[in-house]
This record gives C-alpha cells, structure tokens and sequence, in this order.
C-alpha cells in the first residue's frame, strides 16, 4: 500500500523566511540601531519575537523524539565544527583575542547547543505535571541569577517555553481565525504595536537585552522584582506576536519559500560575516540617517540570498551528518 506524502506546511517556511531575514537584519544594525528612531524602534520590535518565534517552530517540529546520536551528529558535532571555524576566523583573519573553548558558544552558536538541550530534555519535562507553568518559572527564576555565558545556561531555560509551546500547538487550531476578520484584527494589532514603539517612552529608558535572555537582572541594572515583572511583560509580548504572525503571513508556497528549508545556512554563515565585517570596518558603526539605514537593509535582504545559495546549504547539511 502506498503511503501518503505528507502535505508541506508551507506556512510555517514563510515564516522562517520572515524569521530569518529579521536575525540578519538585527544582528547588522546591532553597531548603529541607536543612530536614528527608525532603527532604535526596528531593533525592538525584532527581538521581541524573532528569536522566540524561531524557537517555537523548533518546537513544532520536533514531537518526534530523535535518538541521542542523531542529536549528536546533527547538532554537537556541528557545534564543535563552527566553534573551530569561528575561533579560526577570529584568531586568523581578524586578529582577536580569543580562546578555544566550547563551554562558552560564540555569537550565534548557542543556539545548536540550546536546540540539542531542548530536544534532548523536552521528553522527560513534558512529564512534569503543569510543565509550561513550571518552565516559565525557571524563565523568571533565572534572570536573579548571574551565570553569565557558561553553557548559554540562561538563555536554554529562558527560551525553553517557546520550544515547549512549539511542541505543543496543533496548527489546525488556525483554522477558525485564518480569515478576513482575523486576518484584519492581527494587522491592527501589530500596526498598534508598532505605533506603542515609536510614541512609548518607558521602554527606551530600558536595556534592549532584556529580550536576549542571556543577562541577569542585576547585569541589566533592574531591581528582581522590577525584572521579573519586565520578564514577564518579555513573555507575554513574545508570544502574543507569535501568534499574530501566524494570522497574516501568507501559508501557500511563494517564490521564496524555499528559503525557509535553509535557514540554517544562512543563520551559520551570515554570523561569520557579520563579525568581519564589525571587526574590519567601522562601516557599521557609521550608520546614521535614513538612507544609509535603508541600504544596510538591502544589504542584509541581498547576503541572504547568497548564504542561501547551494554551495553553502551542502556545505551546512555535510557538516551536519558527518555522523
């Protein structure tokens, strides 16, 4: 009996199309986002969801529970690879001082070790009774912490209920709010959120690494009580935009949904350019009115469709099962 292919969702590619584009785009004006409102307020409305959308689609995907050496091979070994090949870079080519040490993941590395982690633990915390509850404790609980970058310890448990919130969404429950009204309603909100970013003055009193999940609330210069708080607001923001997201963009296949089957390529490669282009240039710190802003985003939209070409995804996907 033939079995029957499963259908693509081709909702959730476009969306890591999104996703994708976004971490290129905030890690490049990472020098510069405070030279001018539109990049000020374009960085914060990026880490508000980028990365925890992301995790949340890691999480859809991962039900299935892979076996310890596929973990391994897919994701430790790649690890190691990169962590060589960016100490390289460092050591070699831009003549920074840096060691080699795999306990402390460089730029976007932490993210194989958090999924490894993730994909690893899901399974027995699933277990636990009221576990989303529980994890986003841990979220909170973690920040009063100052571990720093040992393991991205703070970032696996900050980030780890999207993941779990990913494992757990059927996307069949779309189906009664993917049309014109909710399509609409999903619009006016994120229109609204971006209008709350440019008229809100609390938030730009406040440190934009309060999204990262990497720093303690004391590294962020908050009180625990005002940083679980804040916390907590983080959260809520986060996942409010996930969803709303889901409403809006579109779930049929585009000319550039293929772009979202090669994500990983392009998030792996774009760091390794990045961190020349910073440490070679000051061309990043230098961005300043309107016009240089939109350049460098042409830019960003132009690297991702050369870190996505094939030479890099076979490269990616080798490296990935060199076990």
């Amino acid at each position: 009996m033939e079995q029957k292919q499963k259908t693509r969702e081709y909702l959730f590619d476009n969306y890591k199309v999104l996703l994708i584009v976004l971490v290129v785009i905030g890690h490049f004006i990472e020098p510069c986002y405070d030279q001018n409102p539109f990049l000020y307020e374009l960085k914060w409305g990026i880490v508000a969801f980028h990365m925890p959308a992301f995790i949340f689609i890691s999480g859809y995907f991962s039900k299935k529970n892979p076996s310890l050496k596929k973990l391994v091979g897919s994701l430790i070994i790649p690890y190691f690879v990169y962590e060589v090949i960016y100490y390289l870079v460092y050591t070699f080519l831009l003549d920074k001082d840096t060691e080699l040490y795999f306990t402390r993941p460089k730029f976007t590395l932490w993210y194989l070790l958090a999924l490894f982690v993730w994909r690893l633990a899901a399974p027995a915390v699933k277990k636990i009774p009221y576990y989303l509850p529980v994890s986003l404790a841990a979220g909170l609980l973690i920040g009063l912490f100052g571990i720093g970058n040992f393991l991205s310890i703070p970032r696996i448990v900050f980030f780890f209920p999207f993941f779990l919130a990913g494992m757990e969404f059927d996307s069949s429950w779309l189906a009664k709010y993917r049309n014109a009204g909710g399509y609409v309603g999903a619009l006016a909100i994120l229109g609204g959120f971006a209008i709350y970013l440019f008229t809100d003055e609390y938030h730009r009193g406040l440190p934009v690494k309060i999204f990262y999940g990497r720093y303690s609330y004391e590294a962020l210069g908050l009180e625990p009580v005002e940083g679980i708080l804040i916390r907590i607001l983080c959260y809520g923001i986060s996942f409010t935009l996930i969803y709303l997201f889901m409403l809006v963009l579109p779930s049929e296949k585009k000319s550039y949904s293929y772009l979202g089957e090669r994500t990983m390529a392009i998030y792996i490669f774009h760091g390794i350019i990045y961190s020349c282009v910073k440490h070679e240039s000051t061309i990043l710190h230098s961005i300043k009115s309107y016009r240089e802003s939109s350049l460098l985003i042409l830019c960003c939209l132009g690297l991702v469709w050369v870190v996505s070409r094939k030479p890099f995804v076979r490269l990616t996907n080798r490296i990935a099962h060199l076990m």
